[in-house]
Parts: structure tokens; C-alpha cells; sequence
């Protein structure tokens, strides 16, 4: 035991109590069966008492000791640090997805208008991605409220029924991550990446998680050309 154990208050204070308990074995008779044995000596049983006492007492006070002694447990795994933009995200699209009637606001059909009216609202130049090449076709999008101001929803959808919608934010300033991060929300698969003050989620409920993957990094690669 080290000289730490040795000092600590508390584990004098446990070894006194632990040999209070079991010193007044050492005074107790032989018992029977040990005298039909042929231990009648008391000497003897007196030893083993003291052997077992301290047995005892050596296993407590040793785990303790390590228990006081061992360094601090690491601090509990700290609450995802996912940008509040992916949940909108998520949320936005199991809201509009399963729309039939309504799924965006403005329709393919008026790309153009979109575009120019999605910019100019949220102050900065956004782009809508040309996803043929994944299987994938402009429907159109919408303008929604965001955690600092306006953010632009575009929606996709392939021959099968399946869609997929990118959120793009532009108040995330002074940050130059752009790798891929992936979060679920619900049902929802996200992909999500920030790039200088944009912010972009691609979100889809009904694919895979490694397909979504390739159309996230279609957008990406449109968005960031070489």
C-alpha cells in the first residue's frame, strides 16, 4: 500500500473498524469439530483467526486503496455537437416530402425564378443541382425560416416515387469545414457539410444511407467545381 493509502483518514479509520471486528474471534474457544480433528491446541486456531482476519482486512483496505487511488474516470461522452440546421433539415423534409399536391412552393418549371428569388432572399448566390446523373430530377423548392433567417429547400425525386431535399443555409459564417458529416433524425438519413457561410443537408428517408452518400457528393461536386 502506498504512503497516500497509508495516510488517508478514511482507510485508518476502516482498518481500526475491520480489526474490531475480527480480534474477538482470536479470544473465542477452539470449536468442536476442529477438537475432534485433533486440534486442541488453542495456539493454533488462534493462528488461523489471525490469519483470516488479516486476510480480510488486507483485501478491503487494498481495494479501497486502489479504489481512492486510481485516477478519475473520463468525463461522459459530451451531447452531439450537430449543427441545429440538420434536425430543420430533417424535419423540413418529413414534413414536404410526403406531399402530394404541395411538395414545393415554386415547381421546376420555373427554375430560374427560384433560383433568382431564393438569392436574393437569402442575400447570397444559391444553386439548385442537376442530379439526372444519380437519378434524380428538380420537382422545385421552397423558402423557409431557418435559426438566423431565411434558408432555400430544394426538392428531388426519382422514377421510383423516392425524394430527396437539399438544404442550403448561408449565416454559417467564419467556418471552412466542408467534409461530410452524416446524422439520422427519426426515420430521416442526413448528410450534411459546411462550406465557408454555406450550410448544405441532404436529406431522404427512403434510400440508403451509402446511395444518399453519392447523391450528396453529386451536390458537392456541382457546388464545388475543380
Amino acid at each position: 500500500m502506498g504512503t497516500e493509502a497509508k495516510d488517508d483518514p478514511e482507510l485508518k479509520a476502516l482498518s481500526e473498524a475491520l480489526h474490531q471486528l475480527y480480534d474477538p474471534v482470536l479470544d473465542e474457544p477452539v470449536p468442536q469439530s476442529l477438537r475432534a480433528r485433533g486440534m486442541t491446541g488453542v495456539a493454533p486456531w488462534r493462528a488461523y483467526a489471525r490469519a483470516a482476519g488479516l486476510v480480510a482486512v488486507g483485501l478491503v483496505v487494498g481495494a479501497l486503496s486502489g479504489w481512492f487511488l486510481h485516477p478519475a474516470q473520463p468525463p461522459a461522452v459530451a451531447q452531439s455537437d450537430t449543427p441545429p440546421f440538420v434536425k430543420r433539415a430533417a424535419v423540413a423534409h418529413a414534413t414536404y416530402s410526403p406531399e402530394v399536391r404541395h411538395p414545393v412552393e415554386v415547381g421546376a418549371d420555373q427554375e430560374a425564378h427560384l433560383v433568382a428569388w431564393l438569392s436574393k432572399r437569402l442575400g447570397a448566390p444559391v444553386k439548385a443541382p442537376k442530379l439526372e446523373g444519380v437519378g434524380y430530377s428538380l420537382m422545385g423548392g421552397r423558402l423557409l425560416p431557418g435559426d438566423n433567417g431565411p434558408v432555400a429547400h430544394f426538392m428531388y425525386q426519382c422514377k421510383q416515387g423516392t425524394r430527396v431535399t437539399l438544404y442550403v443555409r448561408t449565416d454559417a459564417t467564419n467556418n471552412r469545414e466542408t467534409a461530410f458529416r452524416y446524422q439520422t433524425e427519426g426515420n430521416v438519413k442526413v448528410f450534411y457539410w459546411i462550406d465557408r457561410k454555406f450550410g448544405y443537408a441532404l436529406s431522404s428517408a427512403d434510400i440508403s444511407k451509402e446511395y444518399l452518400l453519392k447523391v450528396a457528393d453529386s451536390v458537392y461536386r456541382q457546388l464545388n467545381p475543380e
